[in-house]
């Protein structure tokens, strides 16, 4: 599974122009940037993710990642063309070798898909606190990932987090396939490794939805750590 370095070159949805925003990154920082890049900021009373607002930085933004009582905490993009964009710049559109947390458009965005793939660069301040996972306590104690859509927030459960390879998960496995999908979970919750670490507690089966948390190994390039979990709460939130 690829830490998005997808080379896809098929028909690609027209989008968002990346060459304005890196043109204008400079111009925004200096006019626009919000004074901090926290969840509290883009949050109304009840709970609501102001996306409106969000998307007045960046009208590739369509969610938020928040995993509670840790520094990971991400406006989530997805890029319309340029699959490699968010590798190397920032949620204002200037260039960052450390990029931005983002989903690839092979997903939609309303998290409906039996498997959505989040990536993330192996650095302090984006994906590299994935690697605390490989610590049984921090696993078994920051078990819950929440997703703030603009109508709802979605609760998931930690049931797995593991190394595996480089394959792209979503060209190699069919997960609307529930056949495929059945395999695929049974492959993952039947791993007796050391560095598997699996959450009894976490019920997952192919009816269900999940999110895969996906980045990179330190000296090990086709290595990816994996961190899923499963969808056990939506909340529709309103104004």
């Amino acid at each position: 599974m690829s830490v998005c370095f997808s080379t896809f070159t098929g028909c690609q949805p027209s989008g968002f122009d990346h060459s304005e925003q890196e043109t204008a990154g400079e111009e925004r920082a200096e006019t626009s940037r919000p004074p901090s890049l926290t969840l509290d900021d883009f949050l109304t009373e009840s709970g609501r993710l102001d996306l409106a607002k969000l998307q007045e930085y960046n009208p590739e933004c369509y969610a938020w990642l928040d995993i509670p009582d840790t520094e990971m905490s991400f406006p989530l993009m997805q890029p319309a063309e340029d699959l490699s964009w968010y590798l190397s710049h920032d949620f204002f559109g200037n260039a960052d070798e450390d990029g931005c947390i983002y989903t690839e458009y092979y997903n939609g965005k309303d998290f409906g898909d039996p498997n959505t793939v989040i990536y993330g660069r192996n650095a302090d301040g984006r994906f590299g606190g994935l690697h605390q996972y490989q610590d049984r306590d921090f696993f078994d104690s920051h078990s819950e990932i929440l997703v703030y859509t603009g109508d709802a927030v979605l609760e998931y459960r930690v049931f797995a987090a593991y190394p595996f390879d480089d394959r792209h998960l979503l060209m190699n496995w069919d997960f609307w396939n529930p056949d495929v999908f059945s395999v695929y979970l049974s492959g993952i919750l039947s791993q007796r490794k050391m560095d598997v670490f699996l959450n009894p507690d976490a019920e997952v089966s192919e009816e269900d939805r999940i999110v895969t948390l996906s980045t990179g190994v330190d000296g090990e390039p086709q290595k990816r750590y994996l961190v899923q979990a499963v969808l056990v709460l939506q909340e529709d939130v309103s104004e």
